[in-house]
């Protein structure tokens, strides 16, 4: 066994911290930054890794990232709120929907349609968990009804929806090809 079998899993959590750096300062992209890819990162992170360790040393990047570029890169503060905590309960439902997938890890459709419905169901739930702690929890929309917050609603889903979807299924199509490929290659099938 050489040295990246051994250490596969500090590799990749290692890859998706890094991902999750150059990408955090900014929700949803621009014409110089990438989308965040926080969401993405937590449920690869349940996949190829599963331990909590990798949970916990993730969400100790994520507050580091956002303190760093809060005080010393003049990001906006504007999301820094009671509900902030919440952040905590988004993620571990992302890991945990990934630790689940896990388990469906062959490239094939069934196996494919589980992780996505896995994902896309993890990704509404933090969703909802994120932004309805941020406005009920924040203090700037005291006056907000049900209608205004579906409406605000509706603005965010699918930006938040199709960037973690991109992240994730490009990072899992091709870590499961290079698997294929791997075990073809070396006739381990």
């Amino acid at each position: 066994m050489n040295w990246i079998q051994q250490n596969t899993k500090y590799l990749t959590i290692f890859a998706l911290a890094m991902l999750m750096a150059l990408t955090r300062s900014d929700h949803f992209g621009s014409a110089i930054t990438l989308p965040d890819a926080s969401l993405a990162v937590f449920y690869l992170a349940g996949i190829f890794t599963g331990g909590l360790a990798s949970l916990a040393a993730l969400l100790a990047e994520a507050a580091l990232l956002d303190y760093v570029s809060i005080s010393h890169f003049q990001v906006s503060d504007y999301c820094i709120s009671p509900a902030y905590v919440f952040l905590i309960p988004t993620y571990a439902v992302m890991f945990f929907a990934g630790r689940w997938s896990a388990k469906y890890a062959a490239l094939n459709a069934r196996d494919m349609s589980f992780q996505l419905a896995a994902l896309l169901t993890a990704t509404s739930v933090a969703f909802l968990i994120s932004n309805g702690s941020f406005y009920l929890l924040s203090g700037k929309f005291p006056e907000l009804s049900i209608i205004q917050y579906s409406e605000r609603v509706a603005r965010y889903y699918s930006a938040y929806l199709n960037s973690t979807l991109i992240y994730s299924l490009t990072i899992l199509l091709f870590c499961k090809f290079v698997s294929a490929a791997y075990l073809e290659k070396y006739k381990l099938v």
